[in-house]
């Protein structure tokens, strides 16, 4: 069953992390505006190459670069980029990454609308961020996956206030999920623990809790709610 956990901003205050991001598509873009905002040092990739990143790099102060350099020293790693493009990922990707580094995954699985179908995940019943996880050799922590891009920008409250969204988060590796959860707290959202990945099929398309903007009460409710059976639109 999901906890009710919030974050605390304490281990972040006065904090500048270096934070890589692959992927600026909407989600990863609008992280990337929000992380250069709050002051981090934000290197951020995509599949076509750093020359197609100039406006968005000028725009936020982030540093372009390709996807084998997003890892290097980063404190924490966003990966955002379809389901499908996971195994195309450079071997290696965080090697040169801080020791202890957090990655998080927003990916969704999308059989039939995008991804085609993936074995690990239809056959051996891994869940999305759990093969994930196998794919890139390196725990992950899932959130933001059912976040719409623009409530990014639009709807982070500070701690307290009544209309302040939580989003769930799942992973295997404790630690990071401590220093996600207090990154999404200052970007200025509550979360939920949603437990580990293997329970992180709570969180996925067409679940009750995805897409889900409301507090943590409802959130918790949402997650417990959750049915582990796949509709046939989202099996491969």
């Amino acid at each position: 069953m999901p906890t009710r956990l919030h974050a605390s901003a304490s281990t972040l205050e006065g904090s500048v992390m270096k934070i890589g991001i692959i992927g600026a598509g909407n989600i990863g873009g609008n992280l990337t505006r929000r992380l250069t905002a709050l002051g981090h040092d934000v290197s951020v990739a995509n599949s076509r190459g750093p020359q197609t990143l100039t406006a968005l790099a000028e725009e936020t102060g982030a540093t372009p670069v390709p996807v084998e350099q997003a890892a290097k020293g980063a404190e924490v790693v966003v990966i955002t980029i379809p389901v499908k493009a996971v195994p195309d990922l450079p071997k290696g990707l965080l090697d040169d990454a801080a020791e202890g580094v957090a990655v998080i995954d927003t990916g969704n699985y999308y059989p039939k609308q995008r991804d085609g179908r993936i074995a690990g995940i239809e056959d051996e019943g891994l869940t999305e961020s759990a093969w994930t996880a196998r794919e890139i050799g390196h725990p992950v922590v899932k959130v933001f996956n059912g976040t719409y891009a623009q409530d990014l920008l639009d709807r982070h409250r500070p701690a307290g206030d009544p209309d302040r969204l939580a989003v769930p988060v799942a992973g295997d590796d404790e630690a990071a999920k401590a220093k996600v959860r207090a990154l999404v707290d200052e970007l200025g959202f509550d979360t939920v623990d949603a437990g580990g990945l293997a329970d992180s099929w709570r969180q996925e398309p067409d679940t009750p809790v995805y897409g889900l903007r409301a507090g943590v009460e409802a959130v918790t409710k949402a997650l417990a709610a959750a049915s582990p059976q796949r509709k046939p639109e989202y099996r491969g």
